[in-house]
């Protein structure tokens, strides 16, 4: 496994964890308000090889008791679960983030109990679920595989939406809702724009539609909350 990123610490990544962040890269989502797009189409160098990365989480014992893994989308990689395997060999919790479109590989992923916390996205309603992932076409049964699967099969999870005034209005949270009904946790964030977006021209819905949204999403899943206030 190649690393395209490491944060070294976060408190922020993995809930109830002191945990380091690993990027990889490469994805077959483009969305186009993404904050890492330089790694989803897989431009960004890497920055440190497996062997590397096991010799620095050696020394972490006792600093860390968990790795977050992001990217891009890190289930496109089929050896993602050896990967993970030795992170929970090592002694150390492990939390991913993904898209929810390889829902063969997260089915294998649970059922081998290598994630302690799965982190999906939720990018939008089905009828512009392609749009918002910068894609020609989605294949919504397998977005709607892995949300079924997180809610029944996994240890701990969430659902999250990044929300972008150009993409989001209070039907699409209805929809949305819909899919990931009675979940455990659900965050909205609002889109901040920086130097990493590919492209010009999103923002972020004003504050009253942030608060009327949430209370959209509380209808379908009661504990959901704004991340980031």
């Amino acid at each position: 496994m190649k690393l395209y990123g490491l944060q070294k610490m976060t408190l922020l990544d993995f809930p109830e964890h002191v945990a380091c962040t690993v990027f990889l890269g490469g994805c077959d989502f483009r969305c186009p308000f993404c904050h890492n797009y330089e790694l989803a189409e897989g431009k960004a160098p890497v920055v440190m090889e497996e062997e590397e990365f096991f010799r620095f989480m050696a020394k972490r014992h006792g600093l860390l008791d968990g790795v977050a893994i992001t990217g891009g989308e890190p289930c496109i990689y089929r050896e993602l679960p050896a990967f993970m395997a030795r992170i929970k060999e090592e002694g150390f919790a492990v939390k991913l983030d993904t898209n929810g479109y390889h829902p063969e590989l997260l089915r294998q992923i649970l059922s081998e109990g290598l994630a302690d916390y799965v982190a999906m996205d939720i990018k939008n309603s089905p009828e512009k679920y392609a749009r918002t992932a910068g894609v020609a076409h989605v294949d919504l049964a397998k977005i709607r595989e892995s949300i079924a699967m997180l809610t029944q099969e996994a240890p701990d999870y969430e659902f999250r939406t990044t929300l972008v005034a150009q993409f989001h209005e209070e039907t699409d949270i209805h929809e949305m809702g819909k899919m990931i009904r009675g979940a455990k946790r659900y965050f909205l964030q609002s889109f901040i724009d920086r130097e990493q977006v590919p492209f010009e021209g999103f923002s972020a819905p004003s504050a009253q539609e942030l608060a009327q949204y949430l209370a959209v999403a509380r209808e379908y899943v009661p504990a959901a909350q704004m991340r980031g206030s």
